[in-house]
């Protein structure tokens, strides 16, 4: 069932079973979508977890949501980005977020080193894009969202998602190969 069905039947019937069905179902990639943003899967979860409880306990005002994916995302997202902003600490993961997502390492000691050179080059070249690049990347490169669902989410067109992300691929392609 789609999330509209479920927020809908949440909201008019305040049903209980398509609020667990809503959150069994879209836990999973709600939570990726959030550690997309931070980088820190605990946090993910905790602002997915605190939107979903959020949606329940104001169910009654449910009804001038048009749609309930677009409605999710954004909070979402706008609750990273206020996590984000309250923390003044560096991330510290960001060499696994590279290996995990870029790149699939080899046994070789040889490709070990040449991956990892790699991939620290591909992570330099990706935090250099401008901020509202480098979100467009991830969104569509590791998130897997087309670039209308990312334009619907980032309340922008669909050409400027697709200009954005041309312009992405062209800093990564010449950053890596004028490494």
């Amino acid at each position: 069932m789609s999330i509209q069905d479920l927020v809908r039947r949440i909201h008019i019937d305040e049903d209980e079973s398509a609020f667990n069905e809503l959150y069994r179902g879209y836990i999973a990639k709600l939570c990726q979508f959030a550690h997309s943003f931070l980088d820190d899967a605990e946090a993910a979860e905790e602002i997915v977890n605190d939107i979903l409880i959020r949606l329940w306990l104001g169910r009654k005002d449910l009804g001038s949501i048009r749609n309930g994916q677009l409605y999710l995302y954004t909070s979402i997202k706008n609750s990273c980005l206020n996590h984000l902003r309250s923390v003044s600490a560096k991330r510290s993961n960001e060499q696994k977020v590279v290996d995990a997502y870029y790149f699939h390492l080899s046994v070789d000691p040889s490709q070990l080193l040449i991956s990892k050179e790699l991939s620290d080059h591909v992570l330099k070249a990706v935090n250099l894009l401008p901020d509202r690049c480098k979100l467009i990347f991830k969104m569509v490169k590791e998130d897997d969202l087309s670039c209308n669902e990312v334009a619907a989410i980032l309340g922008l067109s669909p050409k400027t998602v697709f200009a954005q992300l041309a312009i992405a691929l062209k800093k990564l392609d010449s950053a890596l190969i004028h490494k």
